[in-house]
């Protein structure tokens, strides 16, 4: 070989690659731009799972593009109040929240259609409809309305049915009952006569130790445990017959929204996604051992009474032609769940459901223990 051939042609390959370098920089720079945005959560750090739904979606987001999408976190209050988390982000406030988009149903009830409803869809069924039903298309066609992007980020699955100071054996039980609950659930047991408060998570305990409210639903045992409910108000209903699901959600100002690049918006959605399934199989994890421990400290479960259960089943449904009746906005999404959830219940029953029951005599019967 020519050895001044091969070093001059080294030579030439060498800066040749060092310019393609210095070239290709510019172009990943436009197409990776430096953006940095706050987040204001509606929970306190200390409930780690849910507030961890918005840590992922950052966490997520900065290593997919090396650190140039940033996005700095809040706990609730740090910034504005848990409750004020949707209005910081339509004002500008900050550029987008983590939160649950049932607690502004005071704006229009269909901001609770990115949450939950009443005897609506289970965890599976709710993020069915979301990425294949078309639900996340319609909602966002409701949201932009109010300035707003939504996209789901988290899921606590099938929540617990809340904390009692007292039993409650029938619907006259209800009557008169001073309870913390979320988004339209105030609504539906505001029928049977019973009185809906809208309190933050940490500020909860202190009013059930008060007696200011008789009972307080909130997520499940790992984190209702960590609030200390248990100390309180022993009896512990399940099901949590308004959450079947709760999706978490991350709302972002449209306007900002609308200044990404595509693939930091498509980034976010995945980041959402992502969020979505380590929080709910993080609770399915935790939940297990945080209920048991509640019932050695005393926690007394109870199921709701089927005349319970039937009288809000009712009044849920009249509570949703009513709002039908007004609110187009509202019908247009429900009636497109509501279509899905005939049909996914009609599918878990026939393998999961059926599965799931065989499982569950088996583990009362303790052959799921180990060697038994």
């Amino acid at each position: 070989m020519d050895r001044r051939k091969f070093l001059t042609s080294s030579a030439i390959g060498t800066a040749t690659a060092a310019t393609a370098g210095a070239l290709a920089a510019p172009a990943i720079a436009q197409s990776m731009p430096k953006v940095q945005w706050r987040c204001t959560s509606s929970f306190p750090k200390s409930l780690d799972t849910i507030y961890g739904g918005a840590e992922d979606v950052a966490k997520f987001v900065s290593e997919a593009t090396d650190g140039q999408f940033t996005i700095q976190v809040y706990a609730a209050g740090e910034i504005v109040p848990g409750l004020q988390a949707a209005d910081a982000v339509t004002n500008g406030t900050v550029e987008m929240c983590h939160t649950a988009a049932y607690y502004y149903v005071g704006k229009n009830p269909a901001y609770a259609l990115g949450a939950t409803v009443p005897f609506g869809l289970n965890t599976r069924g709710m993020q069915a409809w979301l990425f294949y039903g078309g639900g996340m298309d319609l909602l966002n066609e409701f949201y932009a309305t109010e300035g707003l992007h939504y996209i789901p980020a988290g899921n606590t699955g099938s929540q617990m049915g809340g904390w009692f100071r007292k039993e409650i054996n029938s619907v006259a039980d209800m009557n008169g009952l001073k309870m913390r609950i979320g988004g339209l659930a105030g609504s539906v047991i505001e029928k049977l006569g019973a009185v809906p408060q809208q309190i933050a998570g940490g500020d909860i305990y202190s009013a059930l130790e008060r007696g200011t409210i008789d009972a307080a639903e909130w997520i499940g045992p790992y984190d209702d445990e960590k609030l200390g409910f248990y100390k309180v108000a022993p009896y512990y209903y399940y099901p949590g017959w308004w959450e079947g699901n709760l999706i978490l959600n991350c709302f972002v100002n449209q306007e900002k929204w609308n200044e990404l690049p595509p693939a930091y918006q498509s980034l976010l959605v995945t980041a959402g996604k992502a969020a979505t399934t380590e929080m709910m199989a993080e609770y399915d994890y935790k939940n297990p051992t945080a209920v048991k421990q509640l019932v050695q400290n005393g926690t007394q479960l109870r199921p709701y009474p089927q005349d319970v259960m039937q009288a809000c089943f009712e009044a849920a449904n009249t509570l949703y032609d009513e709002i039908n009746a007004e609110n187009e906005a509202f019908k247009k999404i429900y009636d497109s769940m509501m279509a899905f959830r005939a049909e996914t219940f009609l599918w878990q029953q026939v393998s999961e459901y059926s599965f799931d029951t065989f499982m569950m005599n088996k583990q009362r019967e303790g052959a799921l223990n180990m060697g038994g």
